[in-house]
């Protein structure tokens, strides 16, 4: 068969094959193009989940005749005024949405924009065009999806489910624009000019209320990057990567830079097969970032990834131990230890067996032996010498001390402590758990030069990949080196590690071609620091004088990320007077 040109419907409908997947990216593409027209009002309604019906209406600017007329061409967009496919400001740019869904559809568009005295519809299967009383803004009516493309009608999902994805775009839409008003099926409200605190909770739920942490930065190498956004608590997290909404200038994208920092950023606070909660919104310069990678435009390639990913981690990381180290607001202890441990023999210690409750009883410092022993062996600093001791102001407040001072051990396993109108409950384990780690990862990490090296023989392609990040490797103590085309060779390594190297490497290669970097040296390096601090911590169930508790309690409080151990537990817990009097209908 000689070469000839596909005709027009085929060409569209090869096109809606990429671009309209099902119903829930027909709502994406009309909504983008609503929010391209600068409306703050946008109305959906699906019937049948999407099957029968979708309905958008937007008080954007809407269209002249001339402009309706061609919208519907192929190719065809108002939003590359000077062709430069390189700066694109706008959610879609590409021409194909509109007459995609059109070659599959009946699809009939209301317009009108500020200079025209009436509205125009378009009759998108027959092109024709006549006056209209539609107001200022547009609306575009999709029946009978699929309706000239049967075969696609079996791969779409129950009603149910394809109205669960389109309900997931809105949300990703309104989670991209809170400054904008969405409403779906009459149902589900998005008010204009939320604040996005409130667009959070509105889309993620009530349980995140109070639990998310505000993200702010700028990078300081690269004019116009910018991170800002929410991270939730590491206490805070899902079984799936669901609520996690990121954004590339105000884009919502899926994009493998951007999850793999946020994995490493929270990979020592939280366990490897849970998910936190985000909303990001990463802003770069146009031109360093490329949106035209699939039709759908929820893809990027960034010209730098490596140093996106820099900085997104490190500035989540910075928001991360600021947060979970202890507040400054909460009242610290009113009171001399003395004191706390004779209101733990007289209060706490009330009706519960002695086997289980003890009350720390104050020993001197030449007796504390037994933390001093603990803490050096692991690399934790000493416990505290009566020089470094805090001191009470004269109203009796002990600065510099949230968690307060420790009055009593339950079970062995858990300090009690009291801080203003608070009582604090940690977890020894826990705590000097974090301590150790925190140590180890910034002290631990020697290399070890071999006298023979350690020659890794691989695919040419494998080693190209992974020399493209052997300057991060020497990070983490390892320094490789190309040994001819086919070949690592290792000349430092990590004190200690005795990997199946062939293994590793391969791995390695494998994830930097699919994402342009690698984590498995730093999930290697995680481990290994928190099985050495997990097996080299206090135990739960080892019995702990007073200072002992109290410098566990101090170092706690100057450790980074403290409020977690490395496994992503909690380390403490405050117990208000309020929860207390509750408790005892005092309220």
């Amino acid at each position: 068969m000689p070469v000839r040109l596909l005709p027009d419907f085929l060409i569209n409908q090869i096109a809606a094959g990429e671009v309209v997947e099902r119903p829930a990216s027909v709502v994406k593409e009309l909504v983008e193009n609503a929010l391209d027209a600068g409306a703050d009002q946008i109305m959906v309604d699906v019937a049948d989940g999407g099957r029968t019906m979708i309905s958008v209406i937007d008080n954007g600017s809407g269209m002249s005749r001339d402009d309706l007329s061609c919208a519907v061409q192929r190719h065809a967009t108002s939003k590359l005024p000077d062709d430069d496919l390189l700066n694109i400001n706008f959610m879609g740019f590409r021409g194909e949405a509109l007459p995609s869904i059109a070659s599959v559809s009946d699809m009939t568009i209301d317009t009108r924009n500020s200079t025209d005295i009436n509205g125009w519809q378009l009759n998108a299967t027959t092109g024709d065009i006549r006056p209209s009383d539609w107001e200022i803004g547009t609306r575009i009516r999709v029946l009978n999806l699929f309706a000239r493309t049967p075969a696609r009608l079996k791969f779409l999902r129950t009603d149910r489910a394809e109205m669960m994805s389109v309900l997931d775009v809105v949300r990703r839409l309104a989670m991209a624009r809170p400054d904008v008003g969405f409403v779906l099926n009459n149902k589900w409200r998005f008010p204009r000019d939320q604040d996005l605190r409130d667009r959070i909770v509105a889309v993620m739920g009530d349980d995140v209320a109070g639990r998310m942490i505000a993200v702010d930065a700028h990078s300081t190498t690269t004019a116009g990057l910018e991170l800002h956004g929410f991270i939730s608590e590491p206490t805070l997290r899902r079984a799936s990567s669901v609520d996690q909404y990121l954004f590339v200038n105000g884009r919502p994208v899926r994009d493998k830079v951007l999850v793999g920092a946020l994995r490493a950023a929270y990979m020592d606070v939280m366990h490897a097969r849970e998910f936190p909660l985000c909303a990001l919104y990463l802003t770069v310069p146009p031109r360093s970032v490329d949106v035209n990678v699939s039709p759908a435009k929820t893809e990027v390639h960034f010209l730098e990834p490596s140093h996106i990913r820099s900085f997104i981690i490190k500035t989540l990381r910075s928001a991360l131990s600021k947060t979970m180290n202890v507040a400054p607001s909460i009242d610290v202890a009113h009171h001399t230890p003395m004191e706390f441990a004779r209101a733990g023999a007289q209060k706490i210690n009330f009706g519960l067996p002695q086997s289980n409750m003890r009350v720390c009883e104050p020993k001197t410092m030449a007796e504390f032996s037994e933390m001093n022993e603990i803490f050096s062996a692991s690399a934790v600093a000493p416990a505290m010498t009566p020089a470094s001791a805090p001191v009470a102001t004269p109203d009796g407040v002990v600065p510099n001390m949230p968690l307060g001072r420790a009055i009593g051990q339950i079970g062995n396993k858990y300090i009690l402590a009291a801080s203003g109108d608070n009582l604090v409950v940690v977890d020894q384990h826990a705590a000097h758990e974090r301590i150790t780690y925190e140590r180890l990862r910034r002290h631990a990490i020697k290399s070890q030069p071999l006298l023979t090296p350690i020659v890794v023989h691989m695919r040419d392609t494998d080693v190209a990949a992974i020399m493209t990040i052997a300057d991060e490797m020497r990070v983490s103590g390892l320094h490789i080196d190309a040994f001819g085309d086919d070949a690592i060779a290792i000349f430092e390594k990590p004190a200690d590690w005795d990997l199946n190297w062939a293994n590793l490497f391969h791995d390695i290669a494998d994830e930097v071609r699919a994402n342009g970097h690698s984590c498995q040296l730093d999930e290697k390096l995680h481990l290994k620091l928190a099985n050495y601090a997990c097996h080299h911590s206090v135990r739960a169930g080892q019995r702990l004088d007073m200072q002992s508790c109290d410098a566990l309690l101090r170092e706690i409080e100057r450790t980074e990320r403290g409020a977690q151990c490395n496994h992503g537990r909690p380390v403490y817990k405050f117990i208000p007077i309020t929860d207390m009097d509750a408790w005892f209908e005092r309220v």
